[in-house]
């Protein structure tokens, strides 16, 4: 999956294909989010805190594997 780079403590990319957001973490580590609604992943790439949005609207929210 095709990811962007974003500027945040957390995180190194992020990507998004039918309903599927992949995250690229500081650390190295890939995960993989499910059914993820497409306005999450857009509210999440113009978050102002990327790492914020995302603990408070994707972590324990959505069903993931680590790649």
């Amino acid at each position: 999956m095709l990811r962007v780079p974003v500027e945040s403590e957390a995180m190194r990319s992020v990507g998004y294909r039918d309903g599927t957001l992949e995250i690229e973490f500081v650390q190295g580590d890939v995960y993989r989010y499910f059914d993820v609604p497409a306005e999450i992943h857009r509210v999440l790439l113009a978050a102002e805190s990327h790492g914020e949005f995302f603990n408070a609207h994707v972590r324990d929210r959505f069903q993931y594997i680590r790649l």
